[in-house]
């Protein structure tokens, strides 16, 4: 025997916070920036960005 169906398809909205499409997006396409300018300070200092920053 076939279980019933439901007639309508719930409408689930995007959460506006946490763990979702936009903020992973977000998140990795803002870390790939950090990691390019990262390599630009680099190569155009000739330190490492330690050194830059002081740190080192």
């Amino acid at each position: 025997m076939d279980a019933p169906q439901p007639s309508i398809t719930p409408q689930l909205t995007e959460p506006k916070f946490g763990f979702n499409d936009y903020s992973e997006r977000l998140n990795g396409r803002a870390a790939m920036i950090g990691f390019v300018l990262t390599l630009l300070i680099e190569a155009l200092s000739g330190q490492g960005l330690l050194a830059w920053l002081g740190l080192r």
